[in-house]
């Protein structure tokens, strides 16, 4: 019975110890410096800081967070703008977010995987 509990034990403290060490990925991977960002998703940041004018009919458009990856905030929160993709013949899969006052926001996201992850874009002025 003893070596049984040893191993739930060990068994759940492996559990833990990857949870630990998968969140602490996660959350460096949670962040993007602007520096890293592709050339024309800066360009698309510039855009929204500079008020436009803007190349896509949707830029500006309310996101909807239905992903619930972002902060939950009220419905309109939260604007969408299209990074443009080279080669792409359509908006592609590329977008930041903004929350808030687009000119004035200090929060802004980047996704290059159409909503399916969100990294924090870091040094926004």
């Amino acid at each position: 019975m003893p070596e049984r509990r040893c191993f739930w034990k060990r068994l759940l403290l492996g559990w833990l110890l990857t949870l630990v060490c998968v969140g602490g990925v996660l959350a460096a991977a949670a962040e993007v410096q602007i520096s890293q960002l592709p050339p024309e998703a800066r360009k698309t940041l510039a855009l929204i800081r500079a008020g436009g004018p803007f190349p896509h009919s949707r830029d500006g458009s309310v996101f909807g967070n239905r992903e619930a990856l972002l902060p939950a905030q009220k419905r309109g929160y939260y604007l969408e703008y299209t990074v443009d993709t080279p080669g792409a013949r359509d908006r592609g899969a590329r977008r930041i977010i903004v929350g808030g006052d687009a000119r004035r926001s200090a929060e802004f996201w980047y996704t290059s995987d159409h909503y399916a992850s969100f990294a924090r874009i870091v040094g926004v002025r």
